[in-house]
């Protein structure tokens, strides 16, 4: 790989690294703030997943964000991403979190202002009109699943011992299920910007499988949100999961659970193609904000 295209991705190196340490919150603080999941657990965990969801799933959110705007020079690229970085990276200094879509949205526009380039009107109202609609749409699913799994322990009348051990299992399983969804969205953040130049080539092992060059970026940007998660993600749990609401664990649950369903929806190309082959319409694929769907989901 020619050393100045690997200084250039460093920034989406450094942006992946923000993302781990601040959106690894958002599907395992719930768990790791109501003490029912360990830290080092969650951090495994989550960073296998983010890695699956990246490589297998992240180029449906990638195509959107690429058609904000042309970052045609890989020096912009560069700067947008660590525009974005530097922003998530602050914010996760003071433990809070933020919306890493936002940052680089934000920050290709401002790349588009610089450059001189067209912001694609179209593509940006669309990735705006989901901000509104992810946070609504997470406290919509938030709330009828809260209600269903009330109803149904109050039917099984668990043990206690039972019930814990159960609802540990749920926040892990569910964990996975947000780590995969956070990989498949929010990758395009991390590396959208850098497909264009892409230092990789496609390869193929036999007739086993192909792995793309886009796919080899995402691979390589999920182990920078791996690194971002076990080395400077658990202030940001310990916010999100105790210090906005404190939540019992089954309240930790439905929030990861809504909260990767949105997610999911809004960036698996299998359901759109199903949608749309129904004749009903998609919905659109697009990064949007882990951080807003897991605290709307968490204050309702």
């Amino acid at each position: 790989m020619d050393l100045t295209i690997l200084f250039f991705l460093s920034s989406g190196l450094f942006l992946g690294w923000s993302l781990g340490a601040n959106d690894a919150a958002n599907v395992f603080g719930t768990a790791v703030g109501t003490r029912m999941v360990r830290f080092t657990t969650a951090a495994v965990i989550c960073s296998v997943f983010v890695i699956l969801g990246a490589v297998i799933s992240g180029s449906g959110a990638a195509h959107t964000l690429g058609k904000l705007g042309s970052v045609n020079a890989i020096a912009g690229s560069f700067m947008a991403a660590f525009a974005a970085a530097f922003t998530v990276y602050m914010m996760t200094r003071v433990g809070l979190p933020v919306s890493t879509s936002q940052a680089i949205v934000g920050a290709i526009i401002g790349w588009n202002l610089f450059s001189g380039s067209i912001t694609d009107v179209g593509s940006l109202i669309k990735i705006l009109s989901t901000w509104v609609a992810c946070p609504l749409l997470a406290g919509l699913i938030a709330v009828p699943i809260f209600k269903g799994v009330e109803k149904l322990l109050r039917r099984a009348k668990f043990h206690l011992f039972k019930l814990d051990a159960y609802t540990r299992a749920a926040l892990i399983i569910a964990g996975a299920f947000g780590s995969y969804s956070l990989g498949a969205n929010n990758i395009a953040n991390v590396m959208g910007v850098f497909v264009p130049a892409s230092p990789f080539t496609d390869f193929e092992v036999g007739d086993l499988f192909r792995v793309s060059s886009v796919q080899q970026l995402f691979l390589l940007g999920a182990i920078a949100i791996a690194v971002g998660v076990f080395t400077y993600s658990k202030r940001v749990m310990l916010t999100v999961g105790d210090g906005l609401l404190p939540l019992s664990p089954v309240a930790a649950w439905v929030v990861v659970i809504a909260h990767s369903i949105v997610l999911f929806l809004f960036s698996s190309e299998g359901l759109e193609h199903l949608l749309a082959s129904a004749g009903l319409p998609t919905i659109p694929l697009v990064p949007v904000s882990s951080s807003q769907a897991v605290v709307s989901a968490d204050s309702i």
